[in-house]
């Protein structure tokens, strides 16, 4: 082990040491959506541990079933992590720690390093335990791997974390496929996604149809969470928890043809703290100097006139969902594949919020990442809808929706 990562590793052990939904169809489970009044600091605070830290005890499918911690402890390097969209969290890591990273003095190649890192809770999204020797034992993944990033503060995929943003430089697929256990079949499969996409119906339908990571903030005025509109907040929590990242607890939807029970159940009781941690989170500000605000203003009188986009995208949250409406494919010029594999089988008109806030946030759009750029949406609903829009409306338009 080189020098430098013997350091690393003394200073880690040195810091150690010190639903209902909207209608009477099933949904799984049971926990209202409904606007909170009064909440709690505390069930805030718990909400944040929970979308941070707590795994629901799915190390057993990511160490046990996919022994992902063999290959952390043996194949991936903090270099390695990086490149495949993992962060890390500049808070975590103690001042010499830092000043040795600032300084080229930590050995970035060593996959010891990513192992020090995870004893320090530093590596956004995945908690690992580690044994008095330094050896990675067991590892899981938290609601956090997917819906937060950072802002690269002290330098590219290092810095203070920013709930709720989607992490769209995450490939999830290539990390899953770095499973010994996985065939090649399936390997090519997770590494088709690419970055920002994650296919969460694949293991139920074998299908492979990918859609984009979305956000987590900005939603607390939205009845239904997801593209599809299948339930609300807590509904998708639940399944992503027991269904996705292999949590312990029982999600079943007959909608969908999914019955999963792996006791005991870690999740049910902690979806109402993890929500209320989740609509505490809102959506950021467009960054001045991002966009033209001269013409953002006048794309905002085509978003409210030529360009139709109020007649679905209504009010405060830019979604008609909250009046029970959703789309179908074809309606909104999407593709059906996805659809057709949900509750609902149409599309729900996404709430407009932290479209443009690069780098972190800058496309690509639509549930399947169709359009790479937001004059690409606006050609998108011009053909669709058939309107007969300037240059300059059409320009005006995406300047505006980079303030949304």
């Amino acid at each position: 082990m080189p020098r430098n990562t013997h350091a690393l590793v003394a200073v880690v052990f040195a810091a150690s040491a010190t639903l209902s939904c909207s209608d009477a169809r099933p949904t799984a489970p049971a926990v209202s959506n409904s606007i909170l009044t009064a909440e709690s600091p505390a069930e805030n605070d718990l909400g944040r541990w929970i979308f941070r830290f707590d795994t629901f005890g799915d190390e057993t499918f990511w160490t046990d079933t996919l022994r992902m911690h063999e290959v952390i402890r043996t194949a991936v390097s903090p270099a390695t992590a990086l490149a495949v969209g993992l962060k890390v969290d500049v808070a975590a890591l103690p001042g010499t720690l830092k000043d040795d990273l600032a300084a080229g003095r930590v050995n970035l190649n060593d996959p010891a390093v990513t192992v020090a890192l995870l004893q320090l809770n530093a590596v956004v999204g995945v908690k690992g335990e580690v044994d008095a020797n330094g050896v990675l034992q067991r590892v899981g993944i938290t609601c956090a791997l997917c819906h937060s990033t950072v802002d690269n503060s002290f330098t590219a995929g290092i810095g203070r974390r920013l709930d709720g943003w989607a992490n769209r430089d995450l490939d999830p697929g290539k990390i899953i496929a770095l499973s010994p256990t996985l065939t090649a079949a399936q390997k090519a499969v997770y590494n088709s996604w690419g970055p920002g996409m994650y296919d969460p119906r694949f293991n139920i339908d074998g299908k492979n149809v990918p859609v984009v990571i979305p956000p987590a903030f900005g939603l607390r005025n939205v009845a239904r969470e997801i593209y599809t509109g299948d339930g609300p907040v807590s509904y998708w929590n639940a399944y992503v928890a027991i269904t996705q990242m292999h949590g312990h607890g029982r999600f079943v939807d007959a909608r969908i043809g999914v019955s999963v029970n792996n006791p005991p159940d870690l999740v049910s009781s902690k979806l109402a703290p993890l929500r209320t941690y989740q609509f505490s989170l809102t959506s950021p500000r467009a960054k001045p100097g991002t966009f033209n605000p001269v013409s953002a203003e006048r794309g905002r009188v085509v978003f409210q006139g030529a360009g139709k986009c109020a007649t679905c995208h209504l009010g405060a949250t830019f979604t008609d969902v909250n009046l029970g409406r959703l789309h179908t494919p074809s309606a909104v010029g999407q593709n059906p594949a996805y659809a057709m594999r949900t509750a609902t089988r149409m599309y729900r008109t996404t709430p407009l919020r932290g479209l443009w806030n690069p780098p972190q946030l800058d496309g690509p759009y639509f549930h399947d990442g169709s359009a790479p750029t937001l004059l690409a949406v606006v050609d998108h609903y011009i053909k669709v809808l058939g309107l007969t829009l300037t240059a300059q409306q059409r320009t005006d338009l995406a300047e505006y929706l980079k303030t949304l």
